[in-house]
């Protein structure tokens, strides 16, 4: 796989692959890349960096395996993906999907919308889909719109169409639906989590082991790699300030504020420690996708450049990726 650079006469041209590094025992771990890291966490919105100006910018940081984030910032139709992504030497393999579980009425949407996304999304060659949890504030107006907590037919309602959602995603088009913690939704602490691995189907239904927001949930991703490894099929690589969430929780801060207030930082800052996390991925000894994110929505457009370069590099010295 290739990615493009400016040759001395300013015409794109192949540059060595850094998504891998080919020494043991890292060498089934592959870094990628997603819109969040350019501060992107909507389909369209006037505070966000154009599509065109992050993937190329995302090719000049270093990157060549793509998760392609919100449904609808890049084209939804699989040739025209295809076609922008070969340009700029990018692989695709995850798709990522909002879908409402717990409300009956919601569901009719939700599969819709994931059958769209995993239909455009395999025929570009992805493996994965990524389940992101509606938050219970909403994003913007941090307004509260739906219970804390999951009980009764709500959570039985979400484990079903879980594992719905994952047999529609395997069986029909191919591939592995993980579920992704997050800040203020239903699936964000370790009780949460532990919550959905018993309750759903280990073959229809993977996790994104997403770090930082396990430790904004109160968690600890790196032993949670020990005590779940089965479990764990996709990988969010992010920091957290420890003092920041602290602050938050105290506070009861929207998770949005949290962000507009430094929460997500990059590493070497925050938490999880990189060198132990990667080494802790190594030991799986498994293929793994790990998405390099960081939360900054809203930032200045000139930030995730030299920002992600910083990480990108930064975490090639934890022996993920190669500079």
């Amino acid at each position: 796989m290739t990615s493009p650079a400016s040759t001395p006469d300013g015409v794109p041209g192949p540059q060595a692959d850094r998504s891998r590094n080919p020494e043991a025992p890292f060498d089934k771990l592959t870094i990628g890349v997603c819109p969040d890291q350019w501060g992107v966490w909507f389909p369209e919105d006037e505070k966000q960096i154009p599509w065109r100006t992050a993937l190329a910018e995302m090719a000049q940081a270093g990157f060549s395996v793509m998760e392609t984030g919100p449904w609808g910032y890049f084209p939804k139709d699989a040739t025209q993906l295809q076609s922008v992504m070969d340009e700029h030497g990018f692989r695709v393999v995850a798709g990522t999907g909002w879908g409402i579980l717990h409300q009956e009425e919601a569901w009719p949407e939700t599969e819709k919308t994931f059958r769209a996304i995993a239909e455009t999304h395999a025929a570009v060659g992805a493996e994965y889909m990524v389940h992101l949890p509606p938050m219970y504030r909403d994003e913007k107006t941090w307004e509260f719109t739906d219970e804390r907590e999951l009980t009764g037919e709500a959570w039985k309602r979400y484990v079903e169409n879980a594992n719905e959602l994952g047999r529609i995603v395997k069986q029909d088009y191919g591939l592995t639906m993980v579920l992704h913690p997050h800040g203020d939704s239903h699936i964000e602490t370790p009780e949460e989590i532990a919550r959905v691995f018993e309750a759903t189907d280990p073959e229809l239904v993977s996790f994104c082991l997403d770090t930082g927001h396990i430790i904004y949930g109160g968690g600890d991703p790196i032993s949670m790699i020990d005590e779940y490894p089965e479990r764990i099929g996709y990988v969010h690589i992010k920091a957290f300030d420890p003092e920041i969430t602290r602050q938050a929780h105290e506070q009861d801060w929207p998770f949005g504020e949290a962000v507009a207030k430094g929460a997500s930082v990059r590493p070497p800052a925050g938490l999880p420690d990189m060198k132990d996390l990667v080494a802790k991925l190594a030991t799986l000894d498994k293929e793994l996708y790990v998405i390099c994110e960081q939360d900054l929505y809203p930032c200045d457009p000139s930030l995730p450049l030299p920002n992600a370069i910083a990480t990108r590099e930064f975490l090639a010295e934890c022996g993920l990726g190669i500079k």
